[in-house]
């Protein structure tokens, strides 16, 4: 554990060379505990392939807050740009679930606040019929650890002890470790490997993923739009569902 802690006293120093996002919160949100927060919903939009040699620069700022009562859902929009050029390359919306952060407002009329239109695509239902494709994949036991070295060091990842404070039998994986499976299969069965074809992703986290589970992508097909829902094999229980949608369909589709 003193190889992966980083609140363990006597850690090493490992030199990595990543651009690293993070999240934090102001003054106002330091009564909630930190270790229960939890992701509940991503969307991304693409707007310019990625560069393989870049200087980034993310520009972040609150775009919504809502009082549920015992939780409180935090968004956070990140804006993406090339700092040479100042093109936008991605818009990354993220909401992230607080519990015990919430009940600061008259319950008649809880506090709301959005500064983007609700996309009624977010309510989207999972097709009954069966899918166009189904695609299986693992996670390794590890995963959580190397998937945190991309910049969240979230503790509910590596710390067994914080795992269970939150609630959890053991370290959990983060969501967009699982989100990154179930687009990575998109992007093999329907786009057939070209991730330029993606346009936009949404993701809402359903439920937690332990490192080493399988987890099974099926995918609709609609239009330019793929519905997916991502289930833990050995629980049976869908832990991730949402859509991504498509600049244009693969000539062999």
């Amino acid at each position: 554990m003193p190889w992966v802690l980083e609140h363990v006293v006597g850690t090493p120093s490992i030199p990595t060379n990543l651009n690293t996002f993070t999240m934090k919160t102001d003054s106002s949100l330091s009564r909630f505990d930190k270790r229960l927060l939890l992701h509940g919903q991503q969307y991304i939009e693409i707007h310019k392939p990625l560069p393989s040699n870049a200087s980034i620069l993310n520009k972040t700022a609150i775009a919504g807050f809502h009082d549920k009562g015992k939780a409180a859902i935090l968004e956070l929009e990140t804006r993406s740009y090339e700092k040479e050029s100042g093109e936008l390359l991605t818009l990354n919306r993220t909401s992230v679930f607080l519990r015990g952060a919430g009940g600061f407002s008259d319950p008649s009329k809880p506090f709301t606040y959005s500064n983007y239109p609700v996309n009624p695509a977010s309510a989207m239902k999972i097709p009954k019929t069966q899918p166009s494709a189904v695609f299986e994949d693992c996670t390794q036991p590890p995963q959580a650890l190397l998937y945190r070295l991309s910049g969240d060091y979230n503790p509910l990842h590596s710390d067994p002890m914080i795992a269970k404070v939150a609630g959890f039998s053991r370290p959990i994986l983060h969501g967009l470790c699982t989100l990154g499976f179930a687009v990575r299969a998109i992007i093999k069965c329907i786009c057939r490997g070209d991730p330029d074809m993606v346009k936009s992703i949404f993701a809402r986290f359903l439920l937690h993923v332990y490192p080493g589970e399988a987890l099974i992508t099926e995918m609709w097909l609609e239009g330019s739009r793929v519905i997916y829902q991502v289930k833990a094999k050995e629980r049976n229980r869908a832990v991730l569902s949402g859509y991504v949608d498509l600049h244009r369909l693969a000539a062999s589709l």
